[in-house]
């Protein structure tokens, strides 16, 4: 009986530690967990005229002119000044904007960046870009930087006390294969969002990028539809 009862106190204390940790995830972060092989996750881009679609509001419009509803969506990745994608972009199969290999200055370039990527059968995936290779099955794929986890190791040139502090996104997967997106809602610094997605299993994940960043994820009463975006991530269903 002394072994039961110990046993139920040892899980009521992990179920209090992981209900705290949830609480204060939730206070500080949007997070939005998704089985891409059970929703539909894309890349947008332009809307069906060929225009930019900038913002999170014309994207919405974008999937309710398709009969689909909009239920979560999130910038996914850097962008020039004409908002045409920094780096690498496929969409559909095509390859709208090339990979970038340069050296440079900001976020973009710290090494290592990499690259989000979902195949035809659903399957996402994120890859330093040096080790990218281009193959017929990606459907979708956005490059950005700098790679937050490396098979689980959070990427040596964050500082766990750095005063780079703002508002960031990234994406993570997990190794049953679901994707993590996730959004401070105060500033912080790149170890700390890396840190996140360690905690929460991913081996692998990517920083998208930050004070811009937006997030419309209405079931959890989180709505931002404005914005100024290149490549935007977006999750439908039929309506």
């Amino acid at each position: 009986m002394l072994i039961k009862h110990n046993y139920l106190l040892i899980l009521l204390l992990l179920l209090f530690v992981s209900c705290k940790e949830k609480i204060q995830h939730d206070e500080k972060f949007v997070i939005y967990q998704v089985n891409p092989k059970k929703q539909t996750v894309k890349l947008y881009w332009k809307n069906s005229k060929d225009d930019i679609l900038k913002s999170i509001n014309n994207l919405k419009k974008e999937a309710e002119s398709s009969n689909e509803k909009l239920v979560f969506a999130m910038n996914g990745g850097m962008f020039e000044p004409d908002n045409s994608p920094k780096g690498l972009y496929i969409e559909n199969f095509k390859t709208l904007k090339s990979i970038d290999t340069l050296q440079g200055s900001g976020n973009f370039y710290l090494q290592p960046n990499g690259i989000f990527y979902i195949t035809q059968s659903h399957q996402p995936g994120i890859i330093e870009t040096k080790k990218f290779k281009p193959n017929k099955t990606i459907q979708y794929a956005t490059q950005s930087g700098p790679m937050l986890l490396t098979e689980g190791k959070i990427n040596p040139i964050f500082q766990k006390d750095s005063k780079n502090l703002n508002i960031r996104n990234g994406v993570g997967i997990l190794e049953n294969g679901e994707i993590i997106f996730v959004m401070s809602k105060k500033e912080i610094n790149f170890y700390s969002l890396a840190q996140l997605f360690k905690e929460m299993g991913c081996k692998n994940a990517l920083y998208l990028d930050g004070y811009v960043s937006r997030t419309y994820l209405p079931e959890k009463n989180w709505i931002q539809i404005d914005g100024n975006f290149g490549v935007m991530i977006g999750i439908t269903d039929s309506k």
